[in-house]
């Protein structure tokens, strides 16, 4: 990633790092945005408003992460690759070809809020010991989120 960066002092260590780890959320956040989507419009069934509906929450929610993610790692000094090549070699969310049910969706869904959960909990602490207090507080603001969009998908399928 330093090959697209900008010089800035900061005062972090590591700032590639964070640049990297920052990416790969913003790729996998990006793709789970897609995802969502494409369950919003597709979405068919008895539950169809009630899920059409939660699925158009979670992806205008997800926009709005996605921005503030590019921005942070531009206040970092680095310039987010947004190309869907580059969003696919970085992401670590399965795609969903073919029609999908809708029962389908909410578990494929909480799997990738619960994948994006396990990423920022392994990430976060790396983050806390570089004292980039701003990108820590971020990451801890994406946990809440997805811990509580996870809850709500889990308990419409338990």
């Amino acid at each position: 990633m330093e090959k697209d960066s900008v010089k800035v002092n900061l005062g972090l260590r590591d700032r590639e790092k964070i640049g990297n780890v920052l990416h790969k959320l913003l790729a996998s956040t990006y793709a789970l945005y897609l995802k969502t989507q494409n369950y919003h419009w597709n979405v068919t069934g008895p539950q169809f408003q009630t899920f059409h509906l939660l699925f158009q929450s979670h992806y205008e929610e997800l926009a709005e992460a996605i921005d503030e993610m590019a921005e942070r790692m531009r206040a970092l000094g680095y310039f987010p690759e947004g190309s869907f090549r580059a969003f696919s070699k970085l992401s670590f969310i399965e795609e969903v070809e073919g029609r999908v049910e809708a029962m389908q969706m909410i578990s494929s869904l909480l799997n990738d809020h619960e994948t994006l959960i396990c990423y920022i909990r392994e990430n976060l602490p790396f983050i806390e010991k570089l004292e980039d207090g701003a990108t820590a507080d971020f990451l801890n603001k994406r946990l809440a989120v997805h811990e509580k969009t996870s809850w709500m998908l889990r308990s419409t399928i338990s």
